[in-house]
């Protein structure tokens, strides 16, 4: 069996007592020791390095598994990249070193030894290979995207007759933006195998990514028009694809009539729970998710969106509890962040909030350094800046290649009046990722709010734009330097227009400014006590009232 895509052993267990045999070398025991010290004080890098180490000093292979598995855990590429090859040395034929070995080489950028790997896995995984290509795309989905697509490519191209090759590389284009690749792969799924129902799905998506609305939701309603008995996954799938163009009581009947026909169907009953929290029917989602929670399925989900109504509502405490049950899942990192972020600033206790977050991170290696963010982000929000600051700079040593820390880390700059730092940090983002929206937005911003270059603002913010023309934040940029150049009415336009997108307390702050420039004040006083209504804590709308309404607000 493919055991390696199948169940990956656990994590958790690496972070005990040694498993290996300490009768070896002195040295390798003596890293083993050093690596056990750091884990314990929360030096993961350390960690990471003194098992490899360890397993580059001896023979023992429980060392090199180790080593692979933390630095991996902790997602220390280089490390788990030097640590899964010497594992590899030790013991060729393990198909879990191997596995971790290929996904380290594609990590780095190393596509042919990622594909030679890959390929040795599906040859000698015991299974037909078409089929477990199509069972590794899952494995596959935290990875690049273009990268994970063009594995699956190299690797389909052995089976270009199977439906379940077709299928892998239509999924895989799918998920890298390149929805024209999806149609074609899943139509030939779908020709080699007419009466498999999941290509029909996808092509489905693909036309719905490709702009296609009508078409997708037609294509899927006539496969469900055209049989007599049709599978409820088609049903769930048009439920999905309405929910998306904001059909959501459409979407809502095709999810009844699958409870219906099914009333223990669990999805069916959470996507039912996530269109009452999308229309607000909050009442009638929580008693959804709820019952979701009962049945012992989705429970991540259930907490995580319980949680969220409970904040919604002004129920800090029940929200706070809820948050911390989110262990698991898409929502896991916002949620331990939100729960201790309730914690300290709702309740004061801003050490209960650092310790539930550290205890988190320990108990949860995958999500380790993601809590040592979080703790930087709390600290941050308490104007414990330096603190903060601290923390960055330790995570750049443990991410150094990640986005989000540098832009973090950067916004940090900006709120301790860093100027210039905080551009310097924003200009290495945006030249490191120079196809990344966010970190070109938000250079651009900030020189536009913090400084007269607008010109070059300007330039970045529509090249972010280019990237992703219906994000608010990027329209919102695109209006501020706008208005910064004084081409109001172009500003109110692009801000109207953000605005509509995303009911965001500062993009309204940026239209009263404008309205009140463009003597318009009667409509931004209008609006500035809208958004209050809805954002009534919002420092931003607070600072333009005080600018320019201050004689109103005495009235």
């Amino acid at each position: 069996m493919f055991r390696a895509l199948i169940a990956l052993a656990a994590v958790a267990s690496l972070f005990g007592p040694a498993l290996a045999d300490e009768t070896g070398a002195s040295d390798a025991s003596a890293h083993v020791l050093q690596a056990e010290i750091a884990l314990s004080r929360g030096e993961y890098l350390r960690a990471a390095e003194e098992y490899r180490k360890a397993a580059e000093a001896g023979e023992d292979v429980a060392h090199a598994r180790r080593a692979t598995l933390v630095a991996d855990s902790f997602g220390f590429d280089d490390e788990a990249l030097r640590s899964a090859k010497r594992w590899a040395e030790l013991d060729g034929d393990d198909e879990e070193a191997r596995w971790y070995l290929a996904k380290q080489q594609l990590r780095s950028g190393d596509m042919r030894a990622a594909t030679r790997n890959f390929r040795l896995l599906l040859e000698h995984g015991g299974e037909e290979p078409d089929e477990l290509l199509l069972r590794l795309v899952p494995a596959l989905m935290d990875e690049d995207a273009d990268d994970a697509h063009e594995l699956v490519v190299a690797l389909a191209k052995p089976y270009r007759d199977s439906a379940n090759a077709n299928y892998a590389v239509a999924i895989t284009a799918l998920t890298k933006g390149d929805d024209e690749g999806a149609l074609k792969y899943a139509e030939k799924a779908i020709e080699l195998e007419p009466e498999w129902l999941k290509p029909k799905l996808l092509y489905g998506r693909a036309l719905l990514v490709s702009g296609q609305e009508d078409e997708a939701i037609d294509y899927i309603a006539r496969i469900i028009g055209d049989d007599p008995d049709p599978d409820p996954e088609a049903r769930m799938e048009l439920a999905v694809l309405m929910m998306t163009v904001g059909r959501d009581e459409d979407a809502l009947s095709q999810v009844n009539q699958v409870l219906l026909e099914q009333p223990s169907r669990t999805d069916a009953l959470r996507l039912m729970a996530i269109i009452n929290f999308r229309q607000e029917n909050l009442d009638a989602a929580w008693a959804d998710f709820e019952d979701l929670l009962a049945t012992g399925r989705y429970r991540n989900d259930a907490l995580y969106y319980l949680a969220r109504i409970a904040d919604y509502r002004g129920e800090h405490e029940q929200a706070m509890l809820l948050y911390k049950e989110v262990t698991n899942g898409a929502h896991t990192v916002f949620s331990q962040r939100r729960s201790a972020w309730l914690l300290a600033h709702e309740f004061g206790d801003a050490d209960e909030a650092f310790n539930q977050l550290e205890n988190f991170g320990s108990d949860h290696p995958f999500h380790a350094i993601d809590m040592v963010l979080a703790k930087a982000q709390l600290l941050a929000s308490l104007e414990r800046h330096d603190e903060a600051l601290d923390i960055y700079d330790e995570m750049l040593r443990y991410r150094p290649d990640t986005e989000d820390v540098l832009l973090g880390r950067a916004e940090l700059l900006l709120r301790m009046d860093r100027v210039d730092d905080a551009i310097e940090q924003y200009r290495l983002a945006a030249k490191r990722w120079p196809d990344s929206e966010i970190s070109l937005n938000a250079l651009g911003y900030t020189l536009a709010d913090r400084t007269d270059r607008y010109r070059e603002a300007e330039k970045l913010i529509r090249k972010a734009l280019k990237i992703d023309p219906d994000s608010a934040a990027i329209i919102d940029s695109l209006g501020w330097v706008l208005y910064k150049r004084g081409r109001y009415e172009e500003a109110l336009e692009q801000l109207q227009r953000a605005y509509e997108k995303f009911d965001d307390h500062e993009i309204a702050a940026h239209i009263v400014e404008v309205l009140y420039k463009l003597e318009r004040k009667d409509e931004a006083l209008e609006l500035l006590i809208a958004a209050e209504e809805t954002h009534p804590d919002s420092d931003l709308l607070n600072g333009v009232r005080e600018r320019f309404f201050s004689e109103e607000a005495g009235d």
